[in-house]
């Protein structure tokens, strides 16, 4: 199956099976979330993979009783965080040079200008930043799921303060953005059968 075609079979499932994702396409859905870009390459944020049913049925009510949550196989947390510094610049610094295999006196200039940039924003532009580096990773990890057939449904219709309070989040310096249930599609869920609705082409694009 290539990306259009996987692209083509995807919908958001509104019910699932409860049918549970074989370890090894789970793998491969997270570790396309893991290797999504990000701005400075830093990954502002955390994905919380919640395959206790009980936690599940837990989340079930913050979010509104969306059957998705606890009919899934695991689901997906995305959580900003809250006040990236010069901190997380060095720990990326370590971790760039430890990777690429090179001094980290050599990555003396590149440290310095993340640091300014991220120094430059305020906090809400941080969380505002980190939000937007976080959804491009779901993109990335509902593609993946496609690819992999398996059903991902995003959803930002929770409590997020109740849901914060739940994790723990604001203990870590985190705040959740975006749930993505993973799962596989119930049969009897009619929106699977329904046409794909996009804009054309034509309306979409702009060719300059």
């Amino acid at each position: 199956m290539n990306i259009t075609d996987a692209l083509n079979w995807r919908f958001a499932a509104k019910r699932m099976n409860g049918q549970q994702v074989p370890q090894e396409k789970l793998d491969r859905i997270l570790e396309a979330a893991r290797l999504a870009p990000s701005s400075y390459g830093l990954q502002p944020y955390s994905v919380f993979v919640i395959k206790s049913a009980a936690l599940r049925e837990k989340i079930r009510p913050i979010a509104f009783d969306q059957p998705q949550i606890s009919e899934s196989s695991h689901l997906l947390v995305f959580a900003a965080h809250e006040d990236v510094n010069g901190d997380d610049v060095d720990d990326f610094i370590r971790l760039t040079a430890e990777t690429q295999g090179t001094d980290v006196s050599e990555l003396g200039a590149y440290r310095t200008m993340i640091k300014g940039a991220v120094n430059r924003f305020s906090p809400e532009e941080k969380l505002h930043w980190a939000t937007k580096q976080a959804y491009i990773s779901l993109g990335t990890t509902v593609t993946a799921a496609a690819l992999e057939q398996i059903d991902a449904s995003p959803m930002e219709g929770f409590d997020k303060d109740a849901l914060d309070q739940l994790l723990g989040l604001k203990e870590k310096n985190m705040r959740s953005l975006v749930l993505l249930a993973l799962g596989y599609r119930d049969q009897n869920d009619h929106h699977a059968l329904l046409k794909k609705v996009r804009r054309s082409r034509d309306e979409l694009f702009i060719h300059l």
